[in-house]
């Protein structure tokens, strides 16, 4: 069976479509209020990942293509989102479209220059490479986006937990505000 995508939601279909999850249990040491991510339902789900892996992972010239689901929702005053990366091949690049939802792609620099791009529906971002990257759901519904990245770019989460990003996309007086760290 062929792999679709359902444009008004983001959704992949087809028997080669791999999932994963990850619960704020899965987020320790992600958000800056480690007490507020404890004090909330460990197994409440914070977002969820579709892959389609049409060749082996670290195949040259090849393509991935996914799609992330964000839960709406705040640890103390930080918005849910995901872990983040850099590319375990650097100089790699990604696209992200989003599809419905309005969100906030974090973007970081090699130094640690962060910055971020709205995401809304229709928007398209470019993630050059040698870029960490990160996305938060600054809206009250889920936040969609598909994405498309080579086949060899692998992740590197680590440098993210040892070093973390420059700043957080945190909610001050209700609107979502990068403060740096």
């Amino acid at each position: 069976m062929p792999v679709t995508v359902d444009f008004t939601t983001g959704r992949l279909n087809g028997s080669a479509v791999a999932e994963s999850s990850r619960n704020l249990a899965d987020l320790a040491g992600v958000f800056l209020d480690e007490a507020a991510r404890q004090a909330l339902p460990p197994n409440q789900l914070a977002y969820r990942v579709q892959l389609y892996l049409p060749v082996p992972e670290g195949t040259q010239g090849g393509l991935f293509w996914g799609n992330t689901f964000i839960e709406p929702g705040l640890v103390g005053d930080e918005y849910f989102m995901t872990k983040g990366h850099f590319h375990a091949q650097r100089d790699r690049a990604e696209y992200y479209t989003t599809v419905q939802g309005h969100g906030a792609l974090i973007l970081m620099d090699e130094a640690g220059h962060t910055w971020h791009e709205v995401m809304h529906p229709g928007s398209v971002h470019y993630i050059p490479g040698r870029t960490a990257h990160r996305v938060a759901n600054t809206g009250d519904t889920v936040l969609s986006f598909l994405a498309c990245w080579p086949s060899d770019a692998g992740h590197d989460y680590e440098t993210i937990v040892n070093q973390g990003f420059g700043a957080r996309m945190r909610a001050v007086n209700g609107k979502p505000e990068l403060i740096p760290n």
